[in-house]
């Protein structure tokens, strides 16, 4: 059963949710703090995290920024603030969705359902192979796991996604535009820099030297392409 982590302050939707995350068979944990989600998060293994950007003690961002420096939890962050910087901050510091408050139970449940698929199920329809294999990186796509040199590497769901997307297509150019509807959906439209700071984030993974980098080629003027030459 899939373990879910709340990290709200607001009581009573801690109760809401928990009713229809139960009704959906998930199993549920509470924190009404930043500081307390942020120790359950990284002392448990949460299928997913809904997280409320105002907090008590640790902000939402904060909680994030920590949480992503650790861990690859999926993360839908919840806001009562509309404004746009709120939103490309917590997606640039990890978060997989984002939902502005107020917000429809059904269209929660149906963001939790989509963030759980893509965080357990290669979103690249095309690939047919099982792993993938370069000079130095092994892609294991079945285990979603990562290996640099024979080091495991850490990615978060969407560092993942975009990996195996170019890798899948050495030489193929992806512009910004082109990887945000791909990866994150119709949903970000307009949100293309978000897009940078996965490929930065999984470059300083998976690169020895982020000035000269040896998988993720940049495109000037389109976008970027996994080395066709490796």
């Amino acid at each position: 059963m899939k373990q879910i982590l709340i990290i709200e302050d607001d009581p009573e939707i801690i109760q809401l949710l928990e009713i229809h995350l139960t009704d959906m068979v998930y199993n549920t944990s509470k924190a009404m703090d930043g500081e307390t989600g942020l120790n359950l998060a990284l002392e448990n293994d949460y299928s997913l995290i809904l997280l409320d950007l105002t907090l008590p003690i640790m902000d939402g961002l904060e909680v994030c920024k920590k949480l992503r420096a650790k861990k690859n939890t999926p993360i839908i962050m919840l806001t009562a603030k509309s404004e746009e910087i709120d939103r490309v901050l917590g997606l640039e510091i990890g978060a997989d969705d984002y939902l502005t408050k107020p917000f429809s139970i059904r269209e929660l449940l149906a963001r939790i359902k989509a963030v759980l698929r893509r965080s357990t199920t290669p979103k690249i329809e095309e690939i047919n192979s099982t792993s993938l294999n370069f000079e130095g990186l092994f892609i294991d796509i079945d285990k979603r796991k990562v290996l640099l040199d024979t080091q495991k590497i850490d990615l978060s769901p969407k560092e993942f996604e975009l990996l195996i997307l170019m890798a899948s297509n050495p030489g193929r150019n992806y512009s910004r535009t082109e990887l945000l509807n791909i990866i994150w959906g119709y949903n970000f439209e307009g949100y293309e820099h978000t897009v940078n700071s996965h490929i930065n984030r999984l470059r300083a993974k998976i690169e020895t030297n982020m000035a000269q980098p040896r998988y993720i080629l940049t495109t000037w003027g389109v976008g970027y392409k996994f080395n066709e030459d490796i």
